[in-house]
């Protein structure tokens, strides 16, 4: 569980970069500082060797980007008044209502099934391509088939997921 966490927070960190360096900029007021903060939280995600439990992964990689930032203006010698110190402590509740909850394993469960509908090496090739984002060419040659199939395999394989989630949804 813990490589699997790690792989998809940094996953999140990659595939949202630029709404977490969106709303940290309106944050710290610096989209510099922004910027900087998630170099910083990609470089602890990458040298963090055992990781517990994250129950929102989101607000997980956000605070420690705000970490990152708080780091960052201390090493500067930069000193927060008073006020800036208690706007970046004040994190809304990380918790999702029970509906939320709800509607996300729903979703997680319709996810699950349809990769399971998929025949394996399309499900393989999915995986590989979203979950460990390898290159489609790296996927073509451990899997021994043409890039262009490659390709195929996964285009058919998102249109079935997003077919089956839409379905799920209505």
């Amino acid at each position: 569980m813990t490589e699997a966490t790690l792989a998809m927070l940094r996953r999140l960190l990659i595939d949202r970069y630029e709404d977490f360096r969106a709303r940290l900029a309106r944050r710290l007021g610096s989209a510099d500082l922004a910027g900087d903060a998630l170099q910083d939280t990609w470089l602890k995600l990458a040298r963090v060797e055992a990781i517990g439990r994250v129950r929102s992964p989101s607000h997980c990689l956000f605070g420690i980007a705000l970490n990152a930032a708080r780091d960052r203006l201390q090493a500067d010698d930069r000193y927060l008044s008073a006020e800036e110190v208690e706007d970046l402590l004040d994190l809304a509740d990380a918790a999702p209502d029970p509906a939320r909850v709800a509607e996300a394993r729903s979703e997680l469960r319709s996810l699950e099934a349809a990769l399971a509908e998929l025949p394996s090496r399309r499900r393989d090739i999915l995986l590989a391509a979203r979950l460990d984002d390898l290159p489609r060419q790296e996927i073509a040659r451990r899997l021994g088939i043409s890039l262009r199939l490659v390709e195929k395999e996964l285009h058919l394989a998102q249109k079935h997921c997003l077919a089956r989630l839409t379905r799920t949804a209505e």
